[in-house]
Formats: structure tokens, sequence, C-alpha cells
């Protein structure tokens, strides 16, 4: 198990993926406190949860949902819905923080007037992943995924158009924002398996935000 601790957070850097994306290392580290704070009074009003995929497969990853709609999967298939299943209410509502985050790091990455309609919020534990996939649940094709690491750092696998096309790992640590949209929009990506860790803002846990504009 490693420790993290307390340091000097280092200076921003922007890191060219391709063209349409780009990591911002370190673009919301002062933001991350807060940003805790609200998923874990989102996570009041609609619990984390491990979703059941359309083939009957458990997700490893737990997660839940805010904003005008939120991402659900079960046997049914994969779908937004304003409605969280589990409560029959609606998804609590974006925090202006998340906003105003997503929204200035999608200028910062090209990316004007972006205005998302839900935000994923998956939490990792230790051996927790999301396999390579695209996100194409969204009608809007071309705006970015806004992506903010929180807490343990990861391996973000970034590919290419095909499933087989090869992979950088990337290291995330928390206050990264992954920006991707336009011609990257639909670039395979996922998580390796998270090792375990302790943070000083999550504890043993990853937290992960990805903004979406869905119509």
């Amino acid at each position: 198990m490693t420790t993290l601790f307390d340091s000097d957070p280092p200076p921003r850097a922007n890191e060219q993926l391709e063209e349409g994306a780009v990591l911002l290392r370190g673009f919301a580290i002062a933001e991350a406190p807060l940003l805790v704070q609200e998923v874990q009074r989102i996570a009041q009003a609609a619990a984390f949860r491990h979703l059941v995929t359309p083939g009957g497969y458990t997700m490893s990853v737990a997660m839940t949902n805010c904003g005008r709609v939120g991402w659900v999967s079960d046997r049914t298939g994969y779908r937004y819905d304003p409605v969280d299943p589990d409560t029959g209410a609606p998804w609590p509502a974006m925090p202006g923080a998340f906003l105003d985050l997503a929204v200035s790091a999608a200028a910062e990455a090209g990316f004007a007037n972006y205005d998302p309609d839900a935000c994923l919020i998956n939490r990792y534990i230790a051996g927790a992943k999301l396999g390579l996939h695209q996100d194409r649940d969204e009608k809007d094709a071309w705006a970015p995924i806004v992506s903010v690491s929180l807490g343990l750092p990861a391996v973000f696998l970034w590919g290419g158009k095909r499933r087989s096309d090869p992979q950088r790992r990337l290291r995330l640590e928390s206050g990264d924002v992954a920006v991707w949209g336009g011609p990257a929009r639909f670039v395979y990506h996922g998580v390796a398996p998270l090792k375990d860790g302790q943070h000083p803002l999550t504890g043993n846990a990853r937290i992960n935000l990805t903004f979406r504009k869905v119509f």
C-alpha cells in the first residue's frame, strides 16, 4: 500500500494527446476539496451503486450521477434517464462548482460554450477498473467529454478509433483533467485496475467526474 501526503502542487501544464484531446495537468487541484464535498452531498441523495451491463456483468466501479439526466445501465441496455431508478426522484442538480470547472476546462482545451447535461461520478477502490470503450450514448457527437480525477492516482488507457489500436498508459493524479471531443470524440479509453493506497481527500478511493453533453 502507498500513502500520499500533501505537497506543493505541480505547475499546471497542458499535454496534447492528439487533435481534439488535451490532458490538463493539475487543472482542478485548487477546487478538489470542494468537489469531493459536493460528491459526498450528492451521494446522500443518490447513492453509489454497481450497475449491471446488458450482458449481465456487474461493473467493478461504483457510480452515481448529477445533472439534467443520468447515465444508467441494466439488462435492457445503456441509456440516459432524468430519473434515478433507485429512488424514483430526479438526479441531484449539478453543483455550480462542477459546472464552472467543466466549462473552464473545456474552454482551455478549445471547446467554447460547453453546456454539459450530465455528470457521471465514478468511485474506484483497489482492483476496480473500466474496460476499453467508446462513449456513444450521447446525441451530441462533437462536444467534449471532460473527465476530472480526484484522490488516488490511476492509469488512464488512451487508444485509437479501433479497439485493436495501440494504447498509451497515462498516469492521472488528483486534480488532472482530461478533455476530448471533436475529432477525438470516439477514441477508445479505459482505466487500468486501481492500486491500493490512501489519499488525504478520498481515503482508499479514486473519484472521477465525467461531464457529458448528451443532447
